[in-house]
């Protein structure tokens, strides 16, 4: 049996079941998931013949590191492969007080949204417990200091966390019970699958919810994201507005800002009318580069930093609580929408310095 992305009631009741203390359960999910180890072998408080009956009869498959990407910023991209030769990639982000980790929920993704390199790449499958909960206990791994458990988990790599929905609910209690990560300190990035939101908010698991707008209008939301046609911004407003009533969290909208594109002034108008009368804030994403992406033929360009800031001051003067993504990473296409599960970084600025380490 895989331990990996099981409870700790779970793990004792398999110890059990081999004729152990249930106590010992509890030992093998603090080392999994307190301790980060990746091997019954580490677990150096157990009996060694208890270890070698668990290295056995049980199984504690990580997926493999098949490579790190340091940035010069201080973060660092992994390549994961799985058991069935998928790659995915999660990416650690430390702060001065803070670690936080971008995890994937999916091999790829379907949502094809036209600026984002994951969503060029097409959906593969869902990613089981196991795996997405095993990137942050990996991220740890990278600690020079020591193995500290993430503080920060946002949920804004690979795929789509709402179309794998069941999955993802059962990682966000892992998350909080078994790493004593904060409800609060999660966030859940959504392009807008309603019912997943429901689901969600259902689940009474008051993470953050950011949902990827890009378009305060449908006409040009459709364009940018071709799976949304069936969704209307209100929709996504009403859904939002009732997640936040139901969860008493704060909402996000995520808006990446692409040049000529989405960064009007009517439109920074219309987006601060979507957040009159009820707690949500603006994440600005400054458009990460991206190789191929483009709009009907057009290629996409960052926007200006003039345009920005006048789009930016336009919200700020609605009283709209906005925030601008620092761009981290994307020397080795770790930034935002950049992740596309290859063995060499698809965007590498500055490409005279190669930093990839192959494990």
């Amino acid at each position: 049996m895989q331990l990996l992305g099981k409870t700790t009631t779970e793990m004792e009741k398999v110890l059990c079941e081999m004729g152990e203390a249930s106590f010992r359960g509890r030992q093998i999910a603090a080392w999994i998931y307190r301790k980060g180890a990746a091997s019954f072998a580490e677990m150096t408080d157990l009996p060694a013949s208890l270890r070698e009956r668990l290295s056995g009869s049980q199984a504690l498959q990580f997926p493999t590191v098949a490579a790190r990407f340091p940035s010069r910023d201080g973060s660092e991209k992994l390549l994961l492969q799985l058991e069935d030769g998928e790659r995915i990639e999660t990416v650690r982000l430390p702060y001065p007080d803070r670690v936080s980790v971008c995890v994937s929920s999916q091999a790829g993704c379907a949502m094809k949204c036209q600026f984002c390199a994951t969503g060029m790449g097409g959906f593969r499958r869902n990613l089981s417990v196991a795996e997405i909960i095993a990137q942050p206990l990996l991220a740890m791994t990278t600690d020079e200091k020591a193995r500290r458990v993430p503080s920060h988990i946002v949920f804004m790599g690979m795929g789509e966390p709402l179309l794998n929905v069941e999955n993802v609910l059962q990682t966000l209690r892992l998350m909080h019970e078994e790493m004593a990560i904060p409800y609060r300190h999660i966030t859940v990035s959504t392009v807008g699958v309603l019912a997943g939101i429901e689901k969600l908010a259902e689940a009474q698991i008051p993470v953050t919810l950011a949902v990827s707008l890009h378009a305060p209008d449908d006409e040009l939301r459709h364009r940018l994201i071709p799976t949304s046609t069936k969704i209307r911004v209100l929709d996504l407003a009403n859904a939002a507005r009732d997640y936040v009533r139901r969860s008493g969290r704060r909402a996000t909208w995520e808006y990446v800002v692409l040049g000529g594109v989405n960064d009007d002034a009517r439109r920074a108008q219309m987006l601060a009318d979507l957040c009159k009368g009820w707690p949500v804030h603006v994440n600005l994403i400054p458009w990460n580069d991206v190789p191929g992406a483009n709009l009907e033929e057009q290629d996409f360009v960052a926007s200006r930093p003039e345009t920005l800031r006048e789009f930016r001051h336009i919200l700020e003067r609605n009283g709209v609580n906005v925030t601008q993504r620092v761009q981290r990473g994307a020397d080795v296409a770790a930034a935002c929408g950049q992740l596309r599960a290859l063995k060499e970084p698809s965007a590498r600025p500055n490409a005279n310095e190669p930093r990839l380490l192959t494990l």
